[in-house]
Formats: structure tokens, sequence, C-alpha cells
């Protein structure tokens, strides 16, 4: 066995598993996918950019970690834990990993750089959705190849993808529908603007006018109705309205009702969109309401996450990746934070100087020492 395996090759780490088709109408990118409504669109819309900050600029704002998996232990991290990509902050690529997952249902990472001793990616860029062809099998169940921007690219190595694939689909295409109503509601609202006299027909009981002064009548009535309110016709005009006042539509109750709708697309609680005018919550623990946040409607997204870069392709099997909550999203008041390290120093299970490391302040030493540290 030793002299065979002398003359062995190297492991080669697969940069990409060829990842399943998901349900019967999940989608990889805009040109396979009929929707009926677009990113830009969609963000147009206040309740569905509000949901989209909330998610993803808070999981932006988190740290990743590196754990071993047997015992928990925090190792020292990746270099590209701290930036994924060379070209812009972490925040800024972890935030549009989430608006990916949140839009399409799946995102995409091109590995830049990998290291040469171990073939693990070293640096990533993210790419946009649109940007991305897929390849399917005969039986299009299986991923098997991608085109960006038109190339083909590898599957593994650098120049190749990984697929960061979301647990739902993407809001664009399930949420086509309630999302195009509630850009009509705002179409209607806009003109209900700029239209403050309900639309209508000036009808004449006279003599037929030609059509010069039909027009020159057009723009009179709409210039005075824009000065005042009160409107002046001869004996031979009557104005007959057409249409409801934005009141009788009750478009106010309406777009209320889609940011509602909008908020449960999005599975983020209709009071943090200013949705729900009937809450009756008075007083909520901040960390109770951040835990819960987090367990209802940002944990698909970081376990997408965590599980997707924790796979072998790249990380290595016995290590795992993590975003780290604690640090400052979920991290408690510092008097219950003082009591439980009060109570673990009591037992023993920490020294001081572990104490003021989990506080971040600096270990107990003369000047010196501090020097010597840095």
């Amino acid at each position: 066995m030793g002299l065979f395996s002398r003359f062995s090759k190297p492991q080669v780490i697969e940069a990409q598993y060829a990842p399943p088709v998901m349900a019967d109408t999940y989608q990889y990118q805009i040109p396979y996918n009929l929707l009926s409504i677009d990113r830009i669109s969609a963000m147009s819309i206040p309740a569905v950019n509000r949901c989209r900050n909330l998610i993803c600029n808070t999981v932006g704002a988190m740290e990743l970690k590196l754990e071993l998996k047997r015992t928990g232990e925090y190792l020292p991290k990746l270099p590209w834990m701290d930036q994924l990509s060379k070209n812009q902050p972490m925040a800024v690529t972890l935030a549009y990993i989430c608006d990916s997952l949140l839009f399409f249902g799946v995102s995409y990472l091109e590995i830049e750089s990998v290291y040469q001793d171990n073939s693990y990616p070293a640096s990533f860029n993210w790419v946009a959705n649109s940007r991305v062809i897929p390849k399917y099998n005969k039986t299009n169940t299986f991923i098997e190849g991608y085109q960006v921007d038109g190339a083909v690219r590898p599957m593994s190595g650098v120049g190749s993808l990984v697929t960061i694939q979301s647990m739902t689909d993407g809001l664009l295409q399930v949420g086509a529908r309630v999302l195009t109503a509630a850009l009509d509601l705002d179409r209607a609202a806009s003109v209900a603007a700029a239209t403050p006299m309900p639309s209508g027909v000036l009808k004449n009981t006279g003599a037929d006018l030609g059509e010069n002064e039909v027009q020159g009548l057009l723009a009179a009535w709409r210039n005075a109705r824009n000065n005042r309110s009160t409107a002046y016709l001869t004996s031979t005009l009557e104005f007959q309205p057409t249409s409801f006042s934005p009141k009788d539509q009750m478009l106010n109750e309406a777009r209320q009702y889609m940011a509602t709708e909008i908020a449960r697309l999005c599975n983020v609680p209709a009071y943090y969109i200013s949705a729900d005018m009937n809450n009756s919550m008075v007083y909520a623990n901040l960390v109770d309401e951040r835990r819960q946040f987090v367990s209802l409607t940002l944990q698909s997204y970081i376990s997408a996450i965590e599980q997707r870069m924790s796979m072998n392709d790249i990380t290595p099997s016995t290590q795992k990746i993590c975003i780290d909550l604690d640090s400052g999203f979920l991290r408690a008041d510092p008097m219950e934070r003082l009591n439980v390290i009060e109570k673990m120093l009591t037992l023993g299970l920490i020294d001081v100087n572990q104490a003021m490391a989990m506080e971040e302040l600096s270990p107990n030493g003369s000047a010196s020492d501090a020097i010597n540290l840095q």
C-alpha cells in the first residue's frame, strides 16, 4: 500500500457540487423564469424595501467564525472570513447574498482564487443572478454547469460558481401577484394625487365643437382645477364624474393591507414595517424581540449560508462556518452579562483573564506587559 500511495494523485477538491432543482417552480435565474415583476420594481415598494433591509442588512452586519465540529472550539479565521471579496467589505457581500436568496431563491459566489496546497477557495466574488444561466441535465433535475455573461464556467477551481440555495422559492416568483397589486395601488394613489378632482366627462348639450376647441376646453379645465377647486360651466356644459374619490376607493386601507401581505411573504412581523396598526404590544424586551426575529425570520438565511459554506468543497470536514449572533445583535445588556460572568467565576468555570476576554477587555498587567503583547 505504501509503495502505491507514493504514486497516487493528490486529492482534488471539487469547487461546486451539482445542486438539484428544488420544487416544481424552482428557478435559478431571470432568463428562464417568467416573472411578472423585476427586482427594481419590487424594491420601489416601501414595504418590500423595508423587509429587504431588515433581513439583508442585519445578516450583513454579522461576523463569520470557524469552529471545530468535534468540540465546538473556536479556531483562527480563514482569511476570506473577514472579507469574502477583495473588492468590497464583508458586510456588503453578505447583505447581497441574502438579497439574492430573498428575491431569487439562490445566490452565486464566483471563486476568485484558491490555495495551492489544498485547492480550497481563498477568495470569492458575488455574482448577480441576472448574469447566470444554468445548464440542466436531461431530466431537468440537476444543474450540470453554468454560464456567466455567456461564457461557460468550470465546475471546480478558479472561475467556478458556488451555489447557495434558499429554503424557499424566490419572492419575485411566489409573490409576483401580490407585488404587482401593490405596484398598481401605488400607481392609483399617484394618479389620485396628481388629479385632485375625480376623473370625469364634460358633456356638451349645445352645438358640437371642433377638435381644437375641445382640446382648448380640456386644457383650460385642467389648469383651472389646478388653481382652484370651484368651477364654472355654461348652460351647455355639464361635468359628469366617472371615478370614485381616493376615500371611496379606500386606497390608504388597501395599501396598508398590501403592506401586511408583503410582510407575510417575507416572513417579517408586520409591526416591524408599521403594517400592523392594531398591534397592542406596549413593552417587549429588546433581546427577546431580536431572538424571535432571528428564529422566525433570519434563521433560514443564516442556516443556508452557514451550511453551504461548511460543505467539504469549501471548508475541511472537521470544521464548520458559523455566523456569530452573540457578538452584537443578540448581545445581552451589561448587567446581565456581568451576572453570568460572576456566576461562572464563582463556579470556577473561567478565570479573571477569560472573563475580561469575554467582555473584550485588555488582560491585567503592567504597561511593559501591554507593550510586549502588542
